[in-house]
């Protein structure tokens, strides 16, 4: 079973179990699932320097497409120079924003995607088929990565960020959601939202639809 698999039948168990009927549609019902998500996020710990090399990887790559020196020759070459040059807890840069990320897209996709199915159903806009599956979706989708694209541009630049005679631009991540609102504007935040969109769309679309079915066709009731 797979880490959204464990993820989702919590929520389900927990929303079950504590909420009633009638409050599973409004905040409070959301909310009470929540605490299943801390074991995403103490994963998201472990793997942020996996993350971390990714990120300094892909900005080498913008790098020697200006004709620039990559930093890196390889991601076991990223892993052995940023210990050398900023310590084992370098590899942990940017793990606050990583985590807040984290958090934020499993809120807006499941959460989000349970308010957004209940609220289409109960307008009466569909009934519980793939046509509010898909609507549901593409509204988990929106809202994962409205919520998350600040906490993701804030952690691109703490993870990117190198020492310039020892000191770092951003001190940490509120320092660097400062600086970055007062000199690009509160637009910043969301740089990058329609390629990031474009990426967690189509994946809320395929899991969500797919994750009905199979639960319809092993005789559950649907999410």
């Amino acid at each position: 079973m797979d880490m959204a698999s464990i993820v989702i039948k919590g929520y389900f168990t927990v929303i079950n179990f504590l909420v009633p009927t009638s409050m599973k549609c409004n905040f409070l019902g959301i909310f009470l699932g929540l605490p299943k998500r801390f074991l995403l996020l103490v994963i998201q710990v472990v793997a942020s320097p996996a993350d971390l090399v990714k990120v300094r990887m892909q900005a080498d790559g913008r790098m020697a497409s200006q004709g620039l020196q990559p930093r890196y020759s390889g991601p076991f070459d990223a892993f052995k120079k940023i210990v050398q040059a900023e310590g084992l807890k370098g590899l942990w840069k940017g793990v606050l924003p990583n985590v807040q990320r984290a958090f934020l897209v499993n809120m807006g996709e499941l959460a989000c995607y349970d308010h957004a199915k209940q609220l289409v159903i109960r307008s009466r806009i569909a009934d519980d088929n793939v046509y509010a599956h898909t609507l549901a979706s593409i509204m988990s989708g929106l809202a994962a990565t409205s919520l998350s694209c600040p906490a993701d541009v804030v952690k691109t630049r703490m993870m990117n960020q190198a020492a310039k005679e020892g000191k770092f631009l951003y001190v940490g991540s509120l320092d660097c959601l400062v600086k970055t609102v007062k000199v690009e504007g509160i637009q910043a935040l969301w740089k990058g939202f329609f390629p990031t969109w474009a990426r967690l769309g189509p994946w809320q679309f395929v899991f969500w639809v797919s994750y009905e079915k199979f639960r319809k066709i092993a005789g559950l009731s649907s999410f």
